[in-house]
């Protein structure tokens, strides 16, 4: 079953940033990930405007989400943007209604 990678960032260092998204494309295509939707337009319709980057990628399972996620490679990009680079929030769910 699907699931999606959907994160929200506030980019606080560009320059460190990009050193992460330039590394991300090619270790989200290792796990299957698809993207959906990086950077573009956005609206927020409520909520706080804390984040101004939004990123949806869908990936065959959960758990190739989740690989992906925590894979050394991963890790090695995610530390450009830590702890300075930007503040992300990242979940993955599956897709589908689960209340049924």
């Amino acid at each position: 079953m699907p699931a999606y990678w959907v994160a929200r960032s506030k980019i606080l260092d560009p320059v460190a940033y990009k050193k992460y998204t330039d590394r991300i494309p090619a270790i989200m295509k290792q796990y299957g990930g698809r993207v959906l939707a990086r950077g573009g337009r956005y609206r927020i319709l409520e909520g706080p405007e804390t984040f101004h980057r939004f990123v949806v990628i869908e990936f065959p399972t959960l758990e190739q989400g989740v690989a992906c996620f925590e894979s050394p490679e991963y890790q090695a990009a995610a530390a450009f943007r830590r702890p300075d680079g930007g503040t992300v929030e990242l979940v993955m769910v599956e897709s589908g209604d689960a209340t049924k």
